[in-house]
């Protein structure tokens, strides 16, 4: 039985392993060999700007999920993740807070400035005090079939984690029309994630850039045992059933909410919040 389920609602998720990568060696130093692996490059430069996030009521966290900074303005970092992942449920009890654990700065309280509508934009952009590292939107056009990709999530609310695939489906507006701008509306991706990774980051290999935003996937349910002995099952991920909120969508959203500012179009040149890989400075 296939179901397609959004990556926070999963608790019974398994990541596949073999795309993993320990996050211990991404932050220490690059040997010679590893330094001309782009994939590896590509997860250097990006990977300071990947959070942590933690939901929590009532002083208990009851949601764990994952964000990118993206922007900095005015003294504060702008960080996408997904809607269902700020949304309060109802049996939650006491002051819901939203706390951000950067990989390299002290946890900082986030409040939510922009909130889309689940499933059709689930996507949220939330404030943190503090200028932590970001990594810009990719243009809305730079993505095609087959391009490498890595994705940095933080399954079962532990350390972040990268997974690797391709593009490997872009859904476009207006697609039955071919006179119409190519403007990617969604996509997928064959990376492997799991529960918690909902608002990772997926980054162009070589570019470095921000093409998208994991919003779920579609999981196989694997059972055994039954009859005699006592039956267990699990929701496996399955490979090219990544969903993604594609740039061109994150812009629009971005822009519908009153932040388009914080995205400016990198074609065009415009004036905005600043975008680019940097320390923190705290």
């Amino acid at each position: 039985m296939l179901t397609t389920r959004l990556v926070s609602a999963l608790g019974g998720a398994i990541l596949a392993a073999g795309l993993l990568l320990a996050t211990a060696p991404l932050l220490g130093g690059a040997s010679s060999a590893r330094g001309a692996n782009p994939r590896a490059a590509t997860v250097q430069k990006v990977f300071p700007s990947a959070v942590r996030i933690q939901i929590s009521a009532g002083g208990a966290v009851v949601r764990s999920a994952s964000g990118i900074a993206f922007a900095r303005k005015a003294g504060s970092t702008y960080v996408l993740t997904n809607a269902h992942v700020v949304e309060p449920a109802r049996e939650w009890r006491g002051e819901v807070q939203i706390r951000v654990l950067p990989s390299a700065a002290a946890p900082a309280l986030a409040k939510v400035v922009a909130h889309g509508r689940v499933p059709d934009v689930d996507l949220a952009v939330i404030e943190v005090p503090g200028e932590l590292p970001v990594t810009p939107l990719a243009p809305d056009e730079d993505l095609e079939l087959g391009d490498d990709l890595v994705v940095i999530g933080a399954p079962f609310g532990k350390g972040l984690s990268v997974a690797a695939g391709i593009v490997s489906q872009v859904e476009y507006e207006h697609a039955e029309n071919a006179a119409a701008p190519r403007t990617p509306v969604g996509m997928k991706t064959d990376a492997a994630i799991g529960y918690g990774s909902s608002g990772g980051g997926v980054f162009d290999v070589g570019g470095a850039r921000l093409v998208g935003v994991v919003e779920g996937y579609r999981t196989a349910r694997v059972a055994f045992g039954g009859r005699d002995a006592e039956e267990y099952a699990f929701d496996v991920p399955m490979p090219g059933e990544t969903f993604v909120a594609p740039a061109a969508k994150v812009r629009r959203f971005l822009r519908d909410s009153g932040l388009g500012e914080l995205a400016p179009d990198p074609v065009r040149g415009a004036r905005g919040a600043v975008a680019s890989p940097a320390a923190p400075r705290l």
